[in-house]
């Protein structure tokens, strides 16, 4: 168990963001773990046969299924959202000094090294050591194809879920204060007292000494809790809510009666939101154009069928009790 030991002004200091640097390493441990059944199983599914092109061996190397993953990896999110591309500027301009500390580590971190083929990675380990510039271009460069290919088709809903939680912990904070905040957040986090306890396989205590925590909703981390406590924040990474209707489909409205009232494509944007969902990830998932789509959003905002509100630069549209009830019309018994 690893205990956090909060002051008054830790308190005032919890912030949220999540990282799609986060979801990149998270997803590595997943792919790594190998299951194609679960929560994650239709991702996996998905992947498997489109990552030739990718040095797979390297990457689930460096993250693997247990076990300490190297915190250059993981670098500290700017801002609420964080950017793909900024997180990965950040591991390439790590301190070589510190990547090779912390790849020694792994390398010689008996659970990360468990399993078959530790000859093979302790060689992989002892190249990337040799020459640490070249093995954080390497690490960057795969990371990105990596993303490209498990990540980014997928990433217009798994923002939308990201953002979604954000908004529910920011207003469970502001309503209920921390206790609340923590006593629903995840099964193996709990607060006593003045400290937070996260069940975990080894014991850590820290101390936050005013530096706050940094909670970081990450689809990817299910079922676990990460914890790191290294400045600038300590971090807390956990899953958000709504993670079990990720991978659903949406129902199919084409031929639906609501289809044929309101047509395929807002009876499509309807049976989509349910996540609340930018007009940009809207467009990627629906393959509409923005005017088109603005046209029809405007529409079924005006019949009290949707509404919005605005999060940092995004306005996110999501449906009314209206909405779900014309979606889910048999499951809401709505005649």
């Amino acid at each position: 168990m690893i205990e956090l030991e909060f002051t008054p002004a830790d308190y005032l200091r919890i912030h949220f963001a999540f990282s799609p640097v986060a979801e990149v390493v998270t997803s590595l441990r997943t792919f790594s773990l190998g299951r194609r059944s679960g929560i994650h199983g239709p991702w996996f599914r998905s992947v498997d046969s489109r990552l030739d092109g990718v040095d797979m061996e390297l990457l689930t190397a460096l993250v693997r299924p247990t076990g300490y993953v190297p915190d250059f990896l993981n670098p500290h999110p700017r801002g609420r959202t964080g950017d793909l591309d900024a997180g990965l500027e950040q591991i390439a301009r790590t301190d070589p000094a510190i990547v090779s500390a912390e790849l020694a580590h792994l390398a010689g971190h008996r659970t990360a090294q468990q399993g078959p083929g530790h000859q093979r990675r302790a060689a992989l380990m002892r190249e990337l050591l040799a020459d640490t510039s070249r093995a954080i271009e390497r690490i960057t460069t795969e990371l990105a194809a990596y993303s490209q290919v498990a990540l980014a088709p997928h990433w217009p809903r798994i923002h939308a879920l990201l953002q979604a939680d954000l908004a529910h912990r920011l207003e469970e904070l502001a309503s209920a204060g921390a206790a609340r905040l923590f006593a629903t957040l995840h099964p193996s986090v709990a607060m006593r007292g003045e400290k937070l306890a996260i069940v975990k396989y080894y014991d850590g205590r820290a101390q936050l000494r005013g530096r706050g925590l940094l909670l970081t909703p990450c689809a990817f981390a299910w079922p676990d809790v990460l914890v790191r406590t290294a400045d600038p924040q300590p971090r807390l990474t956990y899953s958000p809510r709504g993670l079990g209707t990720m991978w659903e489909s949406a129902p199919d409205m084409k031929s639906s009666p609501l289809a044929a009232v309101v047509g395929k494509t807002k009876a499509a944007i309807l049976a989509t939101l349910e996540l609340p969902m930018s007009t940009t990830q809207l467009a990627a998932q629906l393959a509409l154009t923005a005017p088109t789509l603005n046209a029809h959003l405007k529409t079924l905002q005006a019949a009290a069928i949707l509404t919005s509100r605005r999060d940092g630069r995004s306005v996110l549209y999501q449906r009314t009790r209206l909405g779900d009830q014309l979606v889910h019309g048999q499951d809401s018994g709505v005649p």
